[in-house]
């Protein structure tokens, strides 16, 4: 439509209006020359103007657009918030130490989990008879030969920690299984130990060799674990390896010493999970993304 016709759009209004017949009421009358005015204003107001014309084409676009769109336009969508994403799994890191499958699947659970309340840890592998000292992230500090409890059994004898030594048979002598909060401190000799179970008066210690006839060093030098089980309970490593890792990984903090069992499984005793499975289950309850609105329903259809 030309200018010039959207200009003088209210011209055949008005004169529709003045030739209405004479009996038609005032009231009419007066009603369609008001529509016939506003017709021609609303028009008129809505006519491009050479002078007001703008430069930017897209302007020229958006007067086209019903106020409805427009109105639409200037309110943002609404953004919800994405789904958490699956937390990535975390672990242990053994270095290049050797270590049994059960081990590794417990260092992961711990790290993983935070079980060990950001506090250096310890894990027993009675199995494999062996000891890993972690610093708090799951870093490895160090690891070594361990003699244990000649019986094997996962549980203590009921109030074992309160009898002296010579009343202690050898089916009683094992190495508990379990999480132990362990801090250093001293034994009736005054040496310096590592109090795994305070009740139940096992430690990790320096290996005794007080009695010539047990051969304890030896079997701590000994490829396999076969000959590892000597002790009354405690847990005895190499002498180095208590005085430059587990001192100084515990010293001035409690930690957390995990003693594997040897009877049972380890979910039994711990609330052990496997990692990947657990990130494998995150991402299953993800729900799915919501489709993407399309152009004409952002703009109202």
């Amino acid at each position: 439509m030309s200018m010039t016709k959207n200009r003088t759009g209210s011209g055949p209004c008005l004169l529709a209006a003045l030739r209405q017949p004479r009996s038609t009421s005032v009231g009419r009358a007066a009603a369609i020359m008001a529509k016939g005015l506003f017709c021609g204003l609303l028009v008129a107001g809505f006519a491009p103007c050479q002078a007001d014309t703008p430069d930017d084409p897209t302007e020229l676009s958006t007067l086209a657009l019903p106020w409805s769109v427009l109105e639409d336009a200037a309110i943002p969508p609404t953004i919800e918030n994405p789904p958490a994403a699956a937390r990535a799994p975390k672990r242990a890191d053994f270095e290049r130490e050797r270590a049994s499958h059960e081990a590794r699947h417990v260092a992961d659970w711990i790290v993983d989990s935070g079980d060990n309340h950001s506090m250096p840890f310890a894990i027993v592998d009675k199995k494999d008879a062996r000891v890993f000292v972690f610093a708090a992230d799951g870093r490895l500090r160090g690891a070594a030969a361990a003699l244990l409890g000649l019986a094997r059994g996962d549980d203590a004898v009921p109030g074992i920690g309160e009898r002296p030594l010579s009343s202690i048979r050898p089916a009683e002598r094992t190495t508990p299984a379990g999480r132990f909060v362990a801090a250093l401190g001293r034994n009736a000799h005054e040496k310096e130990i590592l109090w795994v179970d305070y009740d139940t008066a096992v430690s990790m210690h320096p290996v005794i060799t007080s009695n010539p006839k047990e051969h304890r060093l030896h079997r701590l030098n000994t490829p396999t674990p076969l000959d590892n089980r000597i002790s009354f309970g405690c847990i005895n490593v190499p002498a180095k390896f208590f005085e430059h890792v587990v001192q100084p990984a515990f010293s001035g903090t409690n930690g957390i010493v995990y003693v594997l069992p040897e009877t049972k499984p380890a979910r039994e005793v711990f609330a052990v999970y496997d990692v990947e499975e657990r990130v494998r289950l995150e991402v299953a309850r993800q729900p799915a993304p919501a489709p993407a609105p399309s152009i004409a329903a952002q703009l109202g259809g």
